[in-house]
């Protein structure tokens, strides 16, 4: 999968998922504050990543994820891509 068509998925359903604009989510934006995630509604992006993509993400990877760029680089690696 090339990387801007994955980002576009990630965009689609991070959107979807949690009611914001797609245009919201920018690789700058922090995630939490743009997806206005608590701890718990966090672990529901964690597993909608992971099922969508069928990637692990672990606690400690997690911690560095602060931003959409961070993420989609780290799905985009995940899934064998470098």
């Amino acid at each position: 999968m090339e990387k801007q068509e994955l980002i576009l998925q990630i965009n689609e359903a991070l959107a979807e998922e949690f009611e914001v604009e797609v245009t919201d989510i920018t690789p700058e934006a922090n995630i939490k504050a743009t997806l206005m995630l608590d701890s718990l509604s966090l672990v529901d992006m964690v597993a909608l990543i992971e099922n969508t993509f069928n990637v692990k993400i672990k606690g400690t990877e997690l911690t560095s994820i602060l931003t959409f760029g961070s993420l989609y680089d780290f799905v985009y690696e995940k899934m064998g891509n470098k």
